[in-house]
């Protein structure tokens, strides 16, 4: 093992290749440091010097996209403080959850909520002051903040849960391209990708838009929810391999894994060597930005000696394409280190 780690440590000494410049995805904002899916969180990413910014989608009672991780908000805003009456229970994915859940609001009562940090071990500090953004507003910083600073800033969005939205008469992905439309987001030459964990509605919106579009991979075992839900065997795992791959790339440009199905972790927490994935996605024609990258001592493994720059060398070394990170200035500090 300890022949590994000192194989590891040299290797990220060593010069970054000469590839394409990996992308730095604001993941949330840059929510390693104010609440995440806040204007502000966004906007610092992009002073950081962020290419894209993440916004998860949900929606309204009167269809509004809206920014939240999830549509159960109860630990990311005040909701419960301001509408005690509204908790419930809901079956979101197969899962049952007690919250609120942004399509029981409009979107004048969201407007009225704060937004608060999620983690207890991140600053408290702001809690209260942020209100909750619709997509056109990120848009519209995106697109102001690009002015400013004489660059693109990219979108990312990720629809979630698609499928229970559409169960509930919700359905995310025709408001989503409309927006991005209207807006003058076209088609792959635009700065934007669309992602997802689920299937089917990727393989809708690749009928709807000709914008570039991610397919999300979480665990091994996990399956995509559509899939799970009609019964199909099909796992992360199987997509993982060359034949899986391939299909993606019948309507997808890139797929977003978790880090550790890129560099496997051992029972102890140490690293193992990097597979094939990132080769094998490349050898199919599908960018690979991967997930999520973060600077507290308690997500980086020992061989990166608590420097969460040493990870982003390996990942960038690897010929990663991009990185969703909660801490954008030290994916970019990586990207300078030589």
């Amino acid at each position: 093992m300890r022949f590994a780690a000192a194989l590891l440590l040299g290797a990220l000494a060593l010069p970054l290749p000469a590839l394409a410049e990996p992308l730095v995805i604001g993941h949330r904002g840059a929510s390693g440091y104010l609440p995440e899916h806040t204007l502000a969180a966004y906007d610092l990413a992009i002073e950081m010097g962020a290419d894209y910014i993440e916004p998860d989608l949900v929606m309204t009672k009167d269809g509004i996209l809206i920014a939240r991780h999830e549509n159960e908000i109860g630990g990311t805003t005040d909701v419960a403080q301001k509408f005690p009456d509204r908790k419930t229970k809901k079956t979101i994915d197969g899962v049952e959850m007690e919250g609120w859940f942004t399509e029981d609001f409009t979107l004048a009562e969201i407007k009225t909520l704060r937004a608060r940090e999620r983690t207890d071990f991140r600053n408290q500090a702001l809690n209260g002051f942020y209100p909750v953004p619709t997509l056109q507003e990120v848009i519209d910083l995106a697109k102001r903040k690009g002015a400013e600073k004489g660059r693109t800033i990219g979108l990312y969005p990720e629809t979630k849960h698609p499928t229970y939205f559409d169960s509930v008469g919700l359905s995310l992905e025709e408001p989503l391209v409309m927006t991005l439309k209207a807006n003058g987001y076209l088609d792959r030459t635009a700065p934007v990708f669309i992602q997802s964990f689920e299937v089917g509605n990727l393989k809708q919106l690749a009928k709807l838009t000709d914008i570039r579009l991610v397919q999300l991979f979480d665990e091994k075992t996990a399956q995509p929810y559509d899939i799970a839900k009609a019964g199909g065997k099909t796992t992360y795992a199987d997509m993982m391999t060359p034949a899986g791959l391939a299909e993606i790339a019948g309507y997808a440009q890139g797929i977003g894994p978790w880090k550790r199905l890129i560099v496997e972790e051992n029972p102890d927490g140490t690293l193992k060597p990097a597979n094939t994935l990132i080769a094998d996605a490349h050898k199919a024609g599908l960018l690979v930005h991967a997930y999520t990258f973060r600077s507290e001592d308690r997500y980086l493994a020992p061989e990166y000696g608590r420097d969460p720059v040493a990870e982003y060398r390996q990942f960038y070394r690897l010929g990663l394409d991009g990185v969703f990170s909660d801490h954008p200035d030290a994916a970019v500090r990586a990207k300078r280190a030589d």
